[in-house]
């Protein structure tokens, strides 16, 4: 396996979200984040995102850069050598999803980003961090980085994105899956379920963590990572 190792961040992050394993791998592997913040759905996101991409790398992707990585494997998946998903979920939006989506967009617009991410840190990181204040500030500095309408693009393209969990039998790369278990988004029975799908992978749930894991608990994930990475 070569040492290309691309990084997909989740709705309003940057970089910033792999710091931690930036810092850890970045001695050992060829490290790129994606940026997929100048297009309104998954199919484009990812063609501009390979455009730049190595030949073939391991790709790993933390919430929306898990649905993202799920087009991926839809579009090229003889590129991706392993797949790292994190805090992610295979379903698409039902009926009812989307329409909350919708209403939160419309409502969104009314505000200022960095007013809407604080209102919701509850709901990326576990209770006893919000007390965190440096962890607090990046998680509202990379939303404010990312901006209202790039927001909304990536919103669009979640609000259209296919139930992938038929295309998760196809997928034969080796697999690991990591979840907080106490992650109010993508909670762990939807992690448990692309492990069951996914033939061969490998589920670690993470105690006392909330959605964003690589930032609440970069040493536990940065294990994970290594181990998975060096078999």
């Amino acid at each position: 396996m070569n040492k290309n190792l691309l990084f997909i961040p989740g709705l309003l992050c940057n970089d910033d979200l792999w710091q931690g394993q930036t810092e850890a791998l970045g001695q050992d592997y060829n490290l790129m984040t994606g940026d997929h913040r100048s297009h309104d759905n998954l199919p484009e996101m990812v063609k501009a995102l390979l455009e730049k991409a190595p030949e073939t790398f391991t790709l790993a992707g933390l919430s929306m850069g898990g649905y993202i990585a799920f087009e991926v494997m839809r579009q090229a998946p003889q590129r991706v050598e392993k797949l790292i998903l994190l805090d992610t979920n295979a379903r698409a939006d039902n009926s009812e999803q989307k329409r909350q989506r919708q209403q939160m967009m419309a409502a969104d617009m009314e505000h200022e980003i960095a007013e809407l991410i604080e209102e919701r840190l509850s709901f990326l990181i576990r209770a006893t961090c919000l007390s965190d204040q440096n962890l607090c500030r990046r998680i509202i500095h990379m939303a404010e980085d990312t901006g209202m309408q790039a927001y909304l693009r990536q919103q669009n393209a979640m609000l259209n994105r296919p139930d992938s969990r038929p295309g998760l039998k196809d997928i034969s790369c080796p697999t690991l899956i990591i979840c907080g278990e106490a992650d109010m988004l993508t909670p762990p029975k939807v992690h448990h379920e692309m492990a069951d799908l996914i033939a061969g992978s490998e589920l670690h749930i993470l105690k006392d963590c909330g959605h964003l894991s690589t930032m609440e608990k970069p040493a536990e994930v940065n294990r994970l990572m290594k181990d998975f990475l060096e078999k």
